[in-house]
């Protein structure tokens, strides 16, 4: 096999994008673009209001509120709203959307395997040049301006 052909095909020797989404056949800008930073964290603190705030509302006690509820909250959440509105509350109040690679609908094991893993922290810390989370790559989804 040539070195052309071995750099196509292996993961770890695949030179980056020159912009996020281009391997993935997306724009660099605007409509259908990968979701950039900043609205990517204004739709996770406002997902994560939400959760604190509901479970502030329903599982504190003294005043102190249960880590875990607001984490399962939001995981939740997410699983809910993925494949039903196209993203999170605070996803569409920012503008983005949760679509899978594969033209057609999310489906529901994708909004699962994303969310959980998103529950973690760490996998949506690792990104692609894509801008594409570990938490994406495994559930075959990128989020997308719309």
């Amino acid at each position: 096999m040539s070195a052309a052909a071995s750099n196509s095909t292996t993961f770890g020797q695949l030179p980056p994008s020159r912009w996020p989404g281009e391997r993935l056949g997306l724009p660099n800008e605007g409509t259908r673009s990968v979701g950039r930073v900043g609205r990517r964290i204004g739709a996770l603190a406002l997902d994560w209001a939400l959760a604190y705030g509901a479970a502030a509302l329903f599982f504190s006690m003294s005043g102190v509120v249960n880590g875990f509820a607001v984490t399962a909250i939001f995981v939740g959440l997410q699983i809910v709203f993925i494949p039903t509105i196209g993203g999170s509350i605070g996803h569409r109040l920012v503008g983005l959307r949760v679509v899978p690679l594969q033209p057609g609908w999310v489906g529901l094991w994708r909004p699962v395997v994303r969310s959980l893993l998103l529950g973690l922290a760490v996998p949506a810390l690792v990104w692609d040049s894509d801008q594409r989370g570990f938490h994406d790559k495994v559930a075959g989804t990128v989020l997308i301006r719309f």
